[in-house]
């Protein structure tokens, strides 16, 4: 299996040597071409497209043929053409990342039966329940580290939550101090409410923030705007500040975000309601490709409703 790089990258990718990858034969599968797509677009952010080319015996043609159009069928590839004894299977760094399975690590939101229920009037989908351990994981070769978010556990996660919530920085946003009981019993009630999924942001084993995801059509930021049925918000808390350095915030960042995307196709914005002084988070949020849509008054707290599209996440961003 050979790679034909595509012309129209920065110089930074373009001069990258071919890698060696292994060579096409009748009994391969799909997976294989999985680990060569890994290989190109994990280790060259800017490389948008590539063409694996597949040689084949005259008599190995139809066997070739089999192996793309399963691909396809996979959404690893996005064209096939044949040319000089060759298979030409096009692919894109859009259609690679949009790919669920390197890196969903439990069921994805989308395996759940399309039916429907009501919240507080609202009507929405219902939701999958929370499986336990690691849901996502992607190890980033910028920084050579394994990012991962795993379910949160009441019991053996409470005492660092309870740390991070009683830090001052945090405290300040999050407005939560108490004891280790106290936050056990809100990490319990997160767990087992369906519209929320509330996670530990792992760099390989070392726990570092906390994330809380949640469906936004029946959540109380639903009320101020049109939500979708399968928007989704977030929550977060940095509690060990190191993770707060250029690479890795970028790091997780794009962690959590490619998260929310793939755990459901039929998810097209992801939304937040950060406090409006708030102002470096809603800053770096814009960085990211978020915009702010408005602002608004939660009883609680002055909010600004940051958006971010499906489409622009994965024409635009650099994993």
């Amino acid at each position: 299996m050979n790679i034909r790089f595509d012309p129209e990258v920065a110089a930074s990718a373009a001069h990258q040597p071919d890698r060696a990858l292994p060579a096409w034969h009748a009994g391969m599968k799909p997976d294989a071409l999985l680990d060569a797509l890994c290989d190109v677009y994990c280790n060259e952010p800017e490389r948008r497209t590539a063409t694996l080319a597949l040689p084949h015996a005259p008599d190995d043609l139809h066997r070739a043929q089999a192996f793309a159009a399963q691909a396809q069928h996979e959404n690893l590839i996005d064209e096939v053409a044949h040319r000089d004894g060759h298979l030409l299977l096009t692919t894109s760094r859009k259609t690679f990342w949009q790919s669920a399975r390197p890196w969903l690590k439990a069921p994805a939101s989308s395996e759940t039966l399309l039916s429907f229920a009501q919240t507080n009037g609202v009507t929405h989908p219902v939701r999958p329940k929370n499986v336990k351990g690691t849901i996502y994981e992607r190890h980033f070769p910028q920084i050579d580290m394994t990012f991962s978010l795993r379910t949160a556990d009441p019991d053996a996660d409470s005492q660092v939550f309870s740390d991070w919530m009683n830090l001052d920085r945090v405290a300040h946003f999050w407005e939560q101090r108490g004891t280790r009981a106290e936050h056990a019993a809100y990490l319990a009630e997160r767990r087992e409410d369906p519209h929320m999924h509330p996670m530990i942001g792992y760099f390989d084993d070392k726990p570092f923030g906390y994330f809380e995801f949640y469906w936004a059509k029946e959540d109380r930021l639903g009320p101020f705007y049109d939500a979708g049925d399968f928007d989704r918000g977030l929550h977060l808390l940095i509690g060990d500040a190191q993770f707060q350095s250029a690479g890795k915030l970028r790091a997780w960042w794009s962690g959590v975000l490619h998260y929310m995307f793939i755990d459901d196709p039929r998810t097209e914005r992801l939304v937040g309601e950060p406090r409006v002084d708030h102002v470096r988070h809603i800053a770096y949020m814009h960085r990211m490709g978020f915009y702010t849509l408005k602002e608004f008054d939660f009883p609680h707290k002055r909010a600004a409703l940051t958006v971010m599209e499906r489409e622009k996440f994965f024409n635009d961003f650099r994993f």
